[in-house]
């Protein structure tokens, strides 16, 4: 097998980018140098989580145990708060440190690097703080960081991802991450649903022993037919997801979490004018 993650790496930059494959190749470092790359991914996972709204940059949703944060709703836990999804919260933040942004001062002095409301109803009691509000106006003014942070988490996840397939299907996986970021659309939904859902890989994030990450999307994708892959990709997201919600304890997911979670699905597509409609 080819290595997995070079070659990814270089075909999810170049569709974004929407260079031409013979072209000089683009490298992980020139993300920093143009942003504007990751544009359209960003506001489509902004819209996702957010419906693109401001006050929805610092949230913490009915239902759930930790706040969510930024255009990707980063998980934050408080705490003594041990949660089965990943935090992905105080990765950003340390990412967001070493690419030199302006982290304000009372976020960088945490210690521990806890979500400081223990709860919802703490959280709501202070909404409308001056800590919040300027917490609220950093997130909306790194969105290209954020973007960038969520391509390189799921970059980086791809050859996890393949190694902890069976292996009589790594090599069927590994030509669907290849497929899949070959397109803009394809590179987007492997980015909105690694960070939407996890990579698959994390034991604690199980229902009934079955997973809802990207490892278990990509091993239930179908071609069969005249499917694209992106098309397979969707209705595999689909089932995994309706699997999960009818797996899990909450009745919460199947009512009212699920149908937001298949509509999101919908936009895994091709921008306008691209191969797919």
């Amino acid at each position: 097998m080819r290595p997995l993650i070079p070659l990814l790496l270089t075909a999810m930059l170049l569709a974004l980018s929407g260079c031409d494959a013979d072209r000089d190749p683009v490298t992980a470092d020139s993300l920093a140098l143009k942003p504007a790359q990751l544009d359209w991914v960003g506001q489509k996972i902004f819209a996702n989580e957010c419906a693109s709204r401001f006050d929805c940059l610092v949230h913490w949703n009915e239902g759930e145990a930790f706040p969510s944060l930024g255009i990707g709703h980063f998980i934050w836990y408080p705490e003594g708060v041990e949660g089965r999804f990943t935090e992905s919260f105080p990765q950003l933040i340390r990412y967001m440190v070493q690419r030199q942004a302006k982290v304000p001062d009372w976020l960088r002095s945490l210690e521990p690097f806890d979500a400081p409301w223990p709860d919802r109803a703490a959280f709501l009691a202070l909404e409308d703080s001056a800590r919040i509000a300027e917490l609220r106006e950093f997130l909306a003014g790194t969105q290209g960081l954020q973007a960038e942070f969520i391509f390189r988490r799921a970059a980086e996840s791809l050859g996890k991802i393949v190694a902890a397939a069976p292996e009589n299907r790594q090599q069927q996986v590994s030509a669907h991450l290849e497929a899949l970021s070959a397109t803009p659309g394809g590179v987007y939904a492997l980015m909105d649903y690694v960070n939407f859902k996890g990579e698959g890989l994390a034991e604690g994030e199980r229902y009934q022993g079955q997973g809802w990450g990207l490892l278990q999307v990509l091993l239930e994708m179908d071609t069969a037919g005249d499917k694209t892959e992106l098309q397979s990709f969707r209705e595999a997201a689909g089932r995994v997801l309706t699997r999960r919600a009818e797996n899990a304890g909450n009745p919460i997911e199947r009512e009212r979490w699920l149908p937001g979670w298949l509509k999101r699905l919908e936009t895994y597509r091709e921008p306008a004018g691209g191969p797919e409609s």
